[in-house]
């Protein structure tokens, strides 16, 4: 009697199953795309005539062509049917565009966190520039250097006795 070790290194093969196999993602995308055909005006327009069709052909046509005489059952057991699947996928595609929005959400908030960072960075940048300048001569307060030399010298002039000499406009 030989039996087969089990190696619990390895995945398991997987089972066969009963149900059949579909694609999530290519469900959820058909069901989008349901709800969005279920929530314009076109759609709700062609309902309204196939209503109103139905009822005035079972009101109106001969005994043996109608389908669904006056209480219309079967009127209202599809509509209750469309309905019924209806609500499902409209739930389905609006789940479907909350992780969308979710995932837009986070990627705007590292955005914004990157954004913030970068103003502070260049913010401290600044700030070092500011400072680094504060060192640097300006050409204000070189030319107010100047001036106060000028003055100094036009003080050393007078109070030696020196007048300063003015041109004649003149030849």
């Amino acid at each position: 009697m030989t039996t087969e070790r089990i190696r619990i290194d390895q995945p398991k093969a997987p089972r066969r199953s009963l149900l059949p196999a579909y694609d999530p993602e290519a469900f959820g995308r058909t069901s989008e795309r349901i709800a969005r055909l279920l929530g314009t005006g076109r759609f709700i327009a062609w309902m309204t005539v196939v209503i109103i069709l139905w009822v005035v052909w079972n009101s109106t046509a001969p005994e043996h062509l109608r389908f669904d005489e006056y209480p219309f059952i079967f009127l209202t057991l599809m509509l209750s049917l469309q309905a019924s699947y209806a609500a499902p996928l409209i739930l389905l595609a609006q789940n479907r565009q909350d992780d969308r929005d979710r995932v837009n959400l986070e990627q705007d908030r590292a955005q914004n966190e990157r954004s913030i960072a970068d103003t502070e960075f260049l913010t401290r940048e600044i700030a070092a520039l500011r400072l680094g300048l504060g060192e640097v001569a300006t050409r204000d307060w070189i030319r107010s250097e100047f001036q106060d030399l000028i003055k100094e010298l036009e003080d050393r002039r007078t109070d030696s006795g020196h007048r300063p000499e003015r041109r004649s406009a003149g030849p």
